[in-house]
């Protein structure tokens, strides 16, 4: 482990990412007020709010552009259920063609819940100061009375969560993914959160780090989604940011959920999550598995301690096709990540670099000899390799 994780010398370039204090409390204000007023809302209220996000994202100098919700309507096909391509605690995303012609997933606020305008104002503002391979795309934002909606760059592979667990109805044809795939996809994935750790000042704390929220293109390079839950993390002689706890149950770090203190190392948490995830094929929460295997990192802990056990944390989809010197050694990176104390888990630029060093010994078929051997019998892949 001391090689996979030996400290770097080298220096990054940093992202100057200003806090915009102005904005961000008049979007606030806009948010309380709605609050206070949540059964005697009025159109007040949502111009403070429409004119907060309309004056963040012109103090930013942000190249998202302002959409009416009648484009939009027309993008969607009047937000047809057909174009629906996910949803969650935000609302829908719906598959949109703008009038240029360009494909766009279209996020659209849920007004059941105040949390989600919440959401909606800081990813506008964050995604308005963060750009990076890695992470999604803002390309505009509407905010049309009570319709607020965010539009972004069109991801056709879906997610990392519909590609491990399927998804028959977005995925009717869906095969598992392979093991060069996913150690690529997590590579990705550890960049996104490298240049929000390391390279953005102050560092920006994901928070919410989870398949679901990583999007995949057409050639599988993966990119953070949803930076609702986003946090500008410590600075100064700070360790941590109070904060009430969020996210969602099964990734959260320890000492987040008991204590709500938050720090960068509570996305290094998350990552060690995700990771076990893309190695074994099983959800962080499974209800539908026996009592002890319904948590998945409870059920993995016994298991790092016993190497003659790491194969049953290989996925059966993988059918046997990986290198077993790289999965014993993803296993050690997961299990580094998932220190139950903060200060002991790796930074993620650590993490980056042990990973790229996984990619470096990908699983090849033919030149798989006994030592590579898997615990598992390889059977022929059933992977569609023109897809790849």
């Amino acid at each position: 482990m001391v090689g996979l994780f030996s400290c770097l010398a080298f220096r990054k370039k940093v992202v100057k990412v200003e806090d915009t204090d102005r904005a961000r409390s008049a979007s606030r204000t806009s948010v309380s007020r709605q609050r206070k007023d949540r059964v005697h809302e009025n159109e007040n209220v949502n111009d403070d709010a429409n004119l907060g996000i309309a004056n963040a994202a012109a103090q930013l100098r942000s190249p998202a552009k302002a959409f009416t919700y009648r484009e939009l309507c027309i993008a969607t096909g009047m937000f047809n259920g057909a174009n629906t391509i996910g949803e969650g605690g935000f609302g829908k995303v719906f598959k949109g063609r703008l009038d240029t012609g360009e494909i766009v997933a279209i996020k659209q606020l849920n007004h059941e819940g105040i949390q989600g305008s919440q959401e909606f104002i800081i990813e506008v503002l964050m995604l308005s100061l963060l750009h990076h391979p890695n992470l999604m795309g803002l390309k505009g934002y509407c905010t049309d009375g009570d319709e607020k909606l965010l539009i972004y760059e069109y991801m056709p592979q879906g997610s990392l969560e519909d590609h491990l667990f399927g998804n028959p109805s977005l995925m009717p044809n869906w095969v598992p993914l392979d093991w060069n795939t996913r150690i690529k996809i997590a590579i990705d994935t550890a960049k996104g959160l490298e240049y929000l750790h390391c390279r953005a000042d102050p560092p920006v704390i994901f928070r919410d780090l989870k398949p679901a929220n990583i999007l995949l293109d057409n050639d599988f390079h993966a990119k953070l989604s949803d930076f609702g839950l986003a946090k500008l993390g410590p600075v100064g002689d700070k360790t941590h940011v109070s904060t009430r706890v969020m996210g969602t149950y099964g990734y959260c770090a320890p000492e987040y959920a008991m204590s709500g203190k938050l720090t960068i190392r509570s996305d290094i948490y998350s990552f060690g999550v995700v990771l076990l995830e893309i190695i074994s094929g099983r959800k962080a929460i499974d209800p539908s598995r026996g009592r002890a295997e319904q948590n998945l990192v409870e059920w993995a802990l016994p298991i790092f301690k016993d190497r003659t056990k790491f194969y049953k944390l290989a996925d059966p989809a993988l059918r046997g096709q990986y290198p077993v010197r790289c999965f014993h050694q993803a296993i050690a990176i997961i299990a580094i990540c998932l220190q139950e104390m903060p200060l002991h888990r790796p930074f993620i630029k650590d993490v980056l670099v042990a990973l790229e060093y996984l990619a470096t010994q990908p699983y090849i078929p033919a030149a798989a000899g006994s030592a590579e051997r898997s615990p598992c019998r390889p059977s022929p892949s059933q992977r569609d390799q023109s897809r790849y």
